[in-house]
C-alpha cells in the first residue's frame, strides 16, 4: 500500500459540543449538588448483533482517542451556554477550564465482539463521564456497524477483493469518510473515497463513470482516450450501451490497438448493471478467447453478502466486487444499538455497583466495574466463550473453570486446558493516553487473525451458533442481589 501523508480534517472542527443537551443539564446539576468530582463508571455495550449475525467487529477507538485528546470548550461554547440562561456561573467557569482527567479501557479495533460485553469502560468524574457519552456512542455505533457489515460482505466474496464504493449514498460526508475507514478494518481492500486515503491511508482507486463514455459520444474513442492517459491502470466500464455487442468488443479493440503496442495490458472491465452472473460468464469466455485471460472482471450494482453469495454459487466469473450503498449504510440493519450505562459509583473509597432494571430482561444491565475475558482452547486456538468478571477477579488458566447459563444456572460446563485473555486494554489513565495506536493496516490484519479464532458455525449468515458470553459467579450474585433490592414488591 502506498504511504500517503495523513491529513486530519478534524483539526478545523470543534466537536466538543456535539452532545445531547441533557448531558449539560445533568453535568450542571452534579456540580451544583456537590457531586461533580464523584468517580463513576460507565460501560459502552450493545444488545443485539446486526443482521442476526453471530458477532460484531469493534471499530472507532482511534476517533474516540482523538476526540478525548482534543476535548475542550471554546469561548464561543461558553457564551452559547451562558445565553441559554440555564447554567450556573460555577458551571460555566468549570467548562472553561475543562479537561478530561479520567481513565478509559477499551477493546481494540478489529476484535470480534458480542452483545452485553463492554466495548469501552469509562472511569471518571461524574461530569466528565457524562459529557463524553454522545460522542462515544456516535462513533462506536457508526464504525462498529460498518465494519461488521463489511466483514459479512468480504466473507461472502470468499477471497475475492471487495472495494467500498458508497460515498455518494452515505449518510453525510463523515458517514462516507469514516465509513470507508471502518470498512477497511472489516476487510475491504480499498475505497473510492479519496479523503479516506488522505486521512487514514485507506487505499483509494477509481476509473470512470458512464458520463465519460457519454461525453465522447463514441464508446471506442472514450475507451481509447482513457487508455492513452492511464495505460498502467486501465479498467473500462463496458455497460453504457450494450455489454456484449459494443462494450466488450470496444474494450478488446483498445487492448489490442492501443495498450498492447505500448507494451501494456488491459487491467480490467467493469459491469454495473444487468444479470451479473450471466454477463460475467459470457465476458470471461470472450476475453479469454482474445488472449486477455489476465483481464479482471469487476462488478458493482447494489450488492450485498447474499447477492454475492448467490453470484458465486451460480458460477459467476467475477474477480472483484465493488459494493456501495448496502455496505456504507448497512442498509439491511442500519442501527447498531450501542448504549452507555452507569454501572458503579465510588462511595467512601468503595466501588458500589449500580443496575438498571426493566420489564424486558435483555435490558437489565450488568452492574459493577468489570472486565470481559475471552477463553481459548489451548489445542485448537478457537474461542470457547467470553466471561465477564468483576475487575478484581482473576481467571487462573492452571485451574479448571466453570461457565454457566445465566438464566438456567444448572447448565454448566467445566473448561480445562485453556488460555484466558482480557479483551480490554488501558487507553487513558488519569487523563493521559497510554495506548500506542496500531496502524489501520495492523488493525485490519488483527481483525482477520481474530476471526480465525471463531468457529465457522458462529460465522454463519443464517442462524449462527450462539456464542456464550457468561458472567462470573461472583458477578452473577451481585446482579441478583441488586435485582432483588430494587424490585418493586
Amino acid at each position: 500500500m502506498n504511504k500517503i501523508k495523513k491529513f486530519n480534517v478534524k483539526d478545523d472542527r470543534n466537536l466538543s459540543m456535539l452532545m445531547d443537551f441533557y448531558e449539560l443539564t445533568m453535568a450542571n446539576g452534579y456540580l451544583l449538588k456537590g457531586f461533580g468530582d464523584k468517580i463513576v463508571y460507565f460501560d459502552v455495550f450493545y444488545r443485539k448483533n446486526p443482521d442476526g449475525a453471530g458477532f460484531a467487529i469493534a471499530a472507532g477507538l482511534q476517533q474516540i482517542i482523538d476526540y478525548i485528546k482534543n476535548l475542550k470548550f471554546s469561548e464561543e461554547d461558553i457564551e452559547y451556554l451562558k445565553e441559554k440562561n440555564m447554567f450556573s456561573e460555577d458551571f460555566l467557569k468549570y467548562m472553561k477550564n475543562f479537561r478530561f482527567s479520567g481513565s478509559i479501557n477499551a477493546i481494540p479495533e478489529g476484535t470480534p465482539v458480542f452483545p452485553n460485553e463492554a466495548l469501552i469502560t469509562v472511569k471518571a468524574k461524574a461530569i466528565e463521564a457524562q459529557l463524553i457519552e454522545t460522542m462515544l456512542l456516535i462513533t462506536i455505533n457508526h464504525e462498529c456497524l460498518i465494519a461488521t457489515k463489511t466483514n459479512r460482505i468480504v466473507r461472502a466474496a470468499k477471497g475475492r477483493p471487495v472495494l467500498e464504493f458508497g460515498a455518494r449514498r452515505a449518510q453525510g460526508y463523515d458517514g462516507a469518510v469514516y465509513g470507508a475507514r471502518a470498512s477497511y478494518i472489516g476487510g475491504a481492500a480499498g475505497t473510492a473515497t479519496t479523503l479516506s486515503e488522505q486521512m487514514f491511508n485507506v487505499p483509494a482507486s477509481g476509473t470512470m463513470a458512464h458520463s465519460w463514455i457519454q461525453f465522447f459520444g463514441d464508446e471506442f474513442e472514450a475507451f481509447k482516450a482513457y487508455a492513452e492517459i492511464y495505460p498502467d491502470a486501465c479498467t473500462l466500464l463496458v455497460d453504457t450501451y450494450n455489454v456484449l455487442e459494443s462494450g466488450i468488443p470496444n474494450a478488446i479493440k483498445v487492448a489490442k490497438e492501443v495498450l498492447e503496442p505500448m507494451g501494456k495490458r488491459l487491467k480490467g472491465i467493469r459491469l454495473d448493471s444487468g444479470d451479473l452472473a450471466y454477463l460475467s460468464k459470457k465476458v470471461r469466455k470472450i476475453l479469454n478467447a482474445s488472449g486477455l485471460e489476465d483481464c479482471k472482471i469487476v462488478v458493482s450494482n447494489s450488492l450485498d453478502e447474499y447477492i454475492i453469495e448467490d453470484l458465486i454459487a451460480q458460477g459467476a466469473k467475477i474477480d472483484v466486487f465493488g459494493v456501495g450503498e448496502r455496505m456504507i449504510t448497512a442498509k439491511s440493519d442500519p442501527v447498531f444499538g450501542g448504549v452507555y450505562k452507569l454501572v458503579a459509583v465510588e462511595e467512601d473509597g468503595q466501588i458500589v455497583p449500580r443496575i438498571k432494571l426493566s420489564e424486558n430482561a435483555e435490558k437489565i444491565t450488568n452492574p459493577g466495574y468489570k472486565t470481559p475475558w475471552r477463553l481459548y482452547d489451548k489445542e485448537t486456538g478457537k474461542a470457547i466463550a467470553d466471561v465477564i468478571t468483576l475487575a478484581h477477579e482473576k481467571i487462573d488458566e492452571n485451574k479448571e473453570y466453570t461457565i454457566f447459563d445465566q438464566e438456567n444456572i444448572w447448565k454448566k460446563k467445566k473448561i480445562t486446558k485453556f488460555v484466558a485473555r482480557k479483551l480490554q486494554v488501558p487507553v487513558f489513565i488519569d487523563g493521559e493516553c497510554v495506548y500506542e495506536s496500531p496502524t489501520l493496516e495492523e488493525s485490519r490484519e488483527y481483525c482477520e487473525k481474530q476471526l480465525d479464532t471463531l468457529w465457522d458455525e458462529v460465522k454463519r449468515f443464517v442462524n449462527p451458533h450462539k456464542y456464550y458470553v457468561d458472567l462470573s459467579m461472583e458477578l452473577w450474585h451481585v446482579k441478583q442481589e441488586l435485582i432483588q433490592k430494587y424490585r418493586v414488591k
